[in-house]
């Protein structure tokens, strides 16, 4: 039965010029339903003021007042009143809540989480520009702007920086959404807002380093210059050990019993009482050959000499291999750790606090190494540096999905370590940022380790009910318009934001923007010329690896 409401002219004021527009008919917990008046609803319609306009709307906001406060909800369903053409019941759910100023009746001095719920058949109300301003402000928080609130046009949104990076944050859209510009978006705002920091960025394709030229440090295979003894026993067993099955045990046996006598040769590791085959120490790669080749001749050996055979032609392999070069190259074998923690973690960051590592020059076959060093280091020396002045670090995996993938059996070393820093990174000042197009082939639990999570459009269905399970409750109202949102358009919700809201990301400058832009079949095709010469530098550089 339809709920019974009183002429338009009678309906009670709210204390700031608006008038109810429906009452509570239901209270569970953290969500309710409320009654709403289709009439009341339409005449607000036509008002100026963009937040009584979107009244009634899902993924809109109403409010209520409890005593001496305005109780804030989203509304996440509607439906009509069975019999009833004038009423419309709204499933919402609590948020939060902020005191009621006396005089005009607004709200002020919001905050998430309720103390007291209403009775059934309290008054509901619009929510006004004013009070939406309110809802979003940063209250003296460190916040860096990225938009506006959807529907409104100058009500920013903001995220909070050290709750945000505190507890990880997650970006998620189809391709084409307009991710990529939105992540360069953020991290622009956060090198503005924090100078001195320090943000070390997995690039797969090679994409950022047009966004950031100004801003931060490039590095790829041209100037990476990433030693390779900086690999840990299990990533040095990832490049060097090819046999599978039970042979592979065998290998790795002798690869580390090689590999500590290769490093107990070094200055560094004689410096060393108890030396592990873990420990980050310069050696030869020539010394570690000798000396499978020596274990392999003695005359005490048990087995067949394949093993040593099968580790010495890979490690062979592998430093006469140009595409190697920026890793294996014997030019690296010195302690040159101190500055490599210095170039990519921006330490001092010389007014470029983010470091850019392109590993689309990588060769696929060591391209997971290559991440899992470099985000084994962000922890590593998190860990090892307590003690001493806090320097926190964020590090931001693009297409994070090849790394943490949900498949457990092409998890490797690098789905170990980003898994470790999204499960423990916080206690140690290690953020992490996950940027994905397929969220649902990301390994379970990694993203709802995430404590805020920003998501632009998703196609797939399977990726939306991912992405609705990772959600707080209090967000599910917006899900719905995931396949419906516009690119450069996210639903922000978590830790990093007041309440969730729909964002529309401000436009980033030519020059800041990563080089991502679709083609534009329809115009590109219409020209042509200078084909022959194309080809040639094309193929040149394709012969040469990029060299």
């Amino acid at each position: 039965m339809a709920a019974a409401f009183p002429d338009a002219g009678a309906w009670p004021a709210s204390g700031d010029g608006g008038d109810a527009i429906g009452q509570v008919s239901q209270i569970g917990g953290g969500q309710g339903e409320v009654t709403l008046d289709v009439g009341r609803l339409d005449r607000l319609r036509a008002d100026p003021d963009p937040g009584l306009a979107m009244a009634g709307q899902v993924g809109g906001q109403v409010k209520v007042r409890v005593g001496s406060t305005w109780l804030i909800a989203t509304i996440r369903s509607l439906r009509l009143v069975p019999g009833s053409a004038s009423s419309i019941v709204a499933a919402v759910d609590f948020l939060g809540e902020g005191e009621e100023e006396r005089l005009t009746g607004r709200l002020f001095g919001f905050r998430r989480g309720v103390t007291r719920y209403p009775a059934p058949g309290a008054d509901v109300f619009a929510l006004r520009a004013g009070d939406v301003t309110e809802i979003y402000a940063a209250s003296g928080r460190a916040a860096i702007e990225i938009g506006h609130v959807h529907p409104t046009q100058d009500v920013r949104a903001a995220l909070y920086v050290d709750a945000m990076l505190g507890k990880h944050f997650a970006l998620l859209g189809s391709t084409g959404t307009g991710k990529s510009t939105a992540a360069a978006l953020i991290l622009h705002r956060i090198c503005a807002l924090a100078p001195q920091g320090h943000i070390v960025m997995i690039d797969p394709h090679g994409e950022y380093g047009a966004a950031f030229g100004e801003a931060g440090a490039l590095f790829d295979v041209s100037n990476l210059q990433m030693p390779y003894w900086l690999m840990n026993f299990e990533e040095h067993c990832e490049v060097f050990v090819t046999a599978t099955g039970a042979s592979r045990q065998v290998d790795a046996d002798i690869l580390a019993k090689c590999l500590l006598a290769a490093k107990a040769k070094s200055r560094a590791g004689q410096e060393i009482a108890k030396l592990t085959v873990d420990a980050p120490i310069p050696y030869m790669l020539s010394d570690l050959t000798q000396l499978i080749q020596l274990e392999m001749g003695k005359m005490d050996r048990a087995g067949d000499t394949a093993p040593y055979l099968r580790l010495k032609n890979k490690i062979d392999e592998v430093r006469a291999d140009p595409r190697y070069g920026f890793m294996f190259s014997g030019m690296l074998a010195g302690d040159a750790m101190a500055g490599f923690v210095q170039r990519i973690f921006r330490l001092p960051g010389e007014g470029k606090p983010i470091s850019i590592i392109d590993v689309s020059g990588v060769p696929n076959e060591i391209t997971a190494v290559v991440v899992a060093v470099l985000s084994r280091m962000v922890f590593d020396f998190a860990i090892w540096s307590r003690g001493e002045a806090q320097r926190p670090i964020l590090l931001v995996c693009e297409e994070a999905h090849r790394y943490v993938p949900a498949d457990a059996q092409a998890r490797g070393s690098v789905a170990r370590i980003l898994g470790r820093i999204a499960k423990e990174g916080r206690k140690y000042g290690v953020a992490l940022g996950l940027v994905t197009q397929r969220p649902s082939d990301l390994a379970e639990g990694v993203l709802s380790q995430c404590g805020t999570i920003i998501a632009m459009r998703l196609n797939n269905d399977r990726d939306q009910a991912f992405v609705r399970a990772a959600m707080p409750e209090g967000a599910r109202g917006f899900l719905d318009a995931l396949p419906a949102l516009r690119n450069r358009e996210a639903i922000v919700c978590g830790e990093g934001v007041s309440i969730p809201i729909r964002v529309a990301f401000d436009t980033l400058d030519e020059g800041q923007r990563p080089a991502s832009d679709d083609p534009v079949f329809s115009e590109l095709w219409r020209h042509g010329g200078g084909e022959e010469q194309m080809i040639a530098r094309t193929l040149q550089r394709w012969r040469a690896q990029g060299r």
